[in-house]
């Protein structure tokens, strides 16, 4: 037991006057004559004895009294822990993610959570909350309890280790507080671990909530499986963690009009089909029905007209090969003799194709410079015979490393970057037997500061790409190479011909950063903005001669279709979809990890932290025992004769 003024206990010296008092007390008697001596002496004898009896009881009632009295002034107390004097301060981690939609027995794991916070922690108490998206710092429930009860789901999720990292960084620099980190979180086992240090200042909780089950449908993807004069084919790609479903409909809406609804059996995975006509405007949206997560029971897409994507290719040999590549239904083709070359028209393509040139002059290096500089790609593919300084002249403003002269040396085609983007989508798988084309003759050239999309048996490049610039080593007629009658021709240029324009995707990733380009020309002090509904931003961007390329990253926060404006005028849709990375309900066990604490329910956690620094006050004890003693030494009084 401890007292909260123990300076007061000096007044227990004070019981000592009572004794005094009791001790000595004298009292005379008075003698008074009595013929029957013998009866008086038994008498008084009997009367000294009650009255000493209860003068003792007395004196101890009356002692007690004033003892308990004085104890309650010094207010004892009883603690839980050495740390009841210490200031206290609380950090919570709330995780706002979608996987905690998951429903539990009252409501949505972040519903439980945010209701436990308002009832059990003191609405006056300072503390500190901190989300994925947002932040509360040394506030109180009270001022906070709207915006906790309106706390929306985030798509994007603070991986835990930087959670921690982040919630020690709330706290004060006071080394005497007794410091408590809460992460509150279904600990969803995803890329990051789940890591806790040894931290003698700040005791780190963590409080997994957990679902009723683990079961989730996601409408995981959509793409064009296949393309007709009159109809594409949607794939829609359905994932299913749980028991399996003999009928799961899937909808597909255009806009907000029911345009067909199928359905499907899984046990894992499924996909589905639909089609739609090719040439028509569709803001489409898949629907399935789930009653788990619900951020990914939809999924948005949207098919725009296409903008068909301006190539020109400057020829001193023949181009057959290009015509047929870059066909009229997605490329607007234009082909030029060099001798006949409007440079004014260069401005206006999207791709440029050098298509075997011996020289290329400084004028047209310079505006093929300025024509990449404002996003346009360039595709230069030598000749046998080209003026090598020339061509060396161009690359210098690229970071090509030079050519040299012309080996005329047979070398085979045998090394495929599938990494690189440009052929990221192109494999199945990895192949390893095939058979290479080759060439004939080739310029050496050192491919260290470039990325080598296809390269030579000894490592050299044969196709290479550094910024905005394309170039192969080799020219690639069929006397020089049998490169034309690769299958490799195809996706290589028709590639580079499709990601000079980015003409979009069927959606969006929200989190992500995303480069659009909007084929269109803008007048001086124009800007494009992204509509939603009511809500519009103006989305990091930058103006060319021909388009404008649109950066996203933290806008839209919603999944849906907004519209690309410049001003009044509509240009396009966009689709945008949360990442379905927090569908996949698996979950860390958190009984594993060390130095932390675990508890199953908030609520739990903060009785668990109030307990280390609440007393349990004895002073309203120590007042009734002196009442008590007061009602006994009254009786005392009365009754005992």
């Amino acid at each position: 037991m401890q007292f909260k003024h123990p300076e007061l206990l000096y007044a227990l010296l004070l019981l000592i006057i009572p004794i005094i008092v009791h001790l000595f007390q004298l009292r005379k008697f008075k003698s008074v004559a009595f013929t029957n001596v013998q009866f008086l002496k038994e008498l008084t004898i009997q009367t000294r004895k009650s009255s000493q009896l209860k003068k003792w009881l007395t004196l101890i009632t009356r002692m007690l009294l004033l003892a308990f009295v004085i104890i309650a002034f010094a207010q004892p107390y009883i603690s839980n822990s050495n740390s009841f004097n210490t200031k206290s301060e609380t950090v919570i981690y709330l995780d706002n993610s979608f996987s905690m939609q998951s429903p539990s027995t009252n409501g949505s794991l972040l519903n439980i959570a945010i209701q436990d916070i308002i009832e059990n922690i003191d609405e006056n108490e300072p503390i500190s909350i901190f989300t994925n998206d947002a932040n509360f710092n040394k506030t109180t429930v009270k001022a906070i309890k709207n915006d906790l009860i309106q706390l929306k789901h985030s798509p994007n999720q603070l991986a835990y280790d930087a959670a921690v990292l982040k919630g020690k960084k709330l706290f004060s620099n006071d080394e005497s507080a007794i410091k408590n980190l809460v992460l509150v979180s279904d600990f969803q086992q995803k890329n990051e671990s789940l890591t806790a240090t040894n931290d003698s200042l700040i005791k780190l909780k963590l409080v997994q909530l957990k679902p009723v089950n683990q079961n989730n449908i996601t409408v995981d993807s959509v793409y064009i499986s296949k393309t007709t004069v009159e109809n594409l084919e949607l794939t829609v790609h359905v994932k299913n963690q749980g028991d399996a479903i003999e009928t799961l409909p899937v909808s597909l809406f255009n806009d907000d009009k029911l345009i067909a609804k199928t359905a499907v059996t899984i046990t894992d995975e499924a996909t589905t089909s639909f089609t739609i006509p090719t040439n028509s405007v569709f803001n489409g949206k898949l629907v399935i029905e789930d009653r788990n997560l619900q951020y990914d029971n939809t999924l948005y897409f949207n098919i725009d007209q296409r903008e068909k994507i301006n190539v020109l290719a400057i020829n001193e040999v023949d181009d057959t090969f290009l015509q047929k590549i870059y066909t009229s239904d997605e490329f607007n083709y234009t082909a030029s003799k060099f001798s006949a070359l409007n440079y004014n028209t260069l401005e206006q393509q999207n791709l440029i194709i050098l298509n075997e040139l011996v020289d290329i002059p400084s004028s047209l290096t310079t505006a093929l410079k300025s024509f990449t500089e404002n996003g346009g790609k360039l595709l230069v593919i030598p000749s046998n015979n080209i003026r090598v300084n020339t061509y060396n002249q161009l690359f210098n403003g690229y970071g090509f490393s030079q050519f040299s002269t012309l080996n005329t040396v047979e070398k085979k085609i045998t090394t495929i970057n599938y990494a690189h983007p440009l052929l990221s989508n192109v494999f199945d798988k990895q192949v390893s037997n095939f058979q290479y084309p080759k060439v004939n003759g080739f310029y050496t050239n050192i491919t260290s500061s470039v990325s080598s999309i296809l390269s030579y048996e000894d490592g050299t490049s044969f196709l290479a790409q550094s910024g905005n610039a394309f170039r192969f080593s080799a020219a690639i007629d069929t006397k020089n190479s049998n490169f034309k009658n690769s299958p490799l021709i195809v996706p290589v240029l028709y590639n580079i011909g499709k990601q000079s324009l980015k003409t979009g995707n069927l959606y969006y990733t929200i989190g992500e950063e995303n480069t659009i380009d909007i084929a269109t020309q803008l007048q001086q002090d124009d800007i494009l903005t992204l509509v939603n509904g009511e809500n519009s931003v103006i989305p990091l961007q930058q103006t060319y001669d021909n388009k404008v390329e649109l950066i996203t990253n933290t806008y839209p926060d919603v999944a849906g279709i907004i519209s690309v404006k410049n001003k009044d005028t509509f240009l396009k849709n966009l689709s945008f979809n949360f990442n379905r990375k927090e569908s996949h309900l698996n979950y860390f066990d958190t009984q594993s990890i060390t130095n932390v604490t675990i508890d199953n329910s908030v609520a739990s956690a903060i009785s668990e932290i109030k307990s280390a620094t609440n007393v349990n006050e004895l002073w309203k004890w120590f007042v009734i025992f002196a009442v008590i003693f007061l009602i006994i030494e009254m009786l005392i009084l009365k009754f005992l004769k």
